[in-house]
């Protein structure tokens, strides 16, 4: 779920930040077990409640970024842009991240 709740310096944003460590499997159930967790991260985001007591920014604009840990497959890819454009519609930014790998 989420793992970091912050507010963006510049910005004035509330962003969580769910860190994705697995790699991403294809799977029906990975899918579905995932877009449930964004569900109920955003309908949290969405509270102003959440936002005036957690960030004390009444008029902040709530964010969110998904660092992955792997780059996301073409079924989760698929996903997230749907969920992507959803959220535009409500004035909540998503944002992606695939962390770099080391060797």
């Amino acid at each position: 779920m989420i793992d970091v709740i912050a507010q963006d310096s510049n910005t004035g944003e509330a962003v969580l930040v769910m860190n994705e460590p697995e790699p991403w499997d294809d799977s029906d159930e990975r899918l579905l077990a995932y877009r449930s967790d964004l569900t109920l991260t955003f309908r949290f985001c969405s509270m102003a409640k959440w936002r005036r007591r957690i960030l004390n920014s009444p008029t902040g604009q709530p964010g969110s970024s998904c660092v992955a840990a792997h780059m996301p497959d073409t079924r989760a890819l698929e996903l997230l842009g749907m969920i992507h454009d959803q959220l535009a519609f409500q004035e909540i930014k998503m944002e992606v991240v695939v962390a770099e790998t080391r060797v």
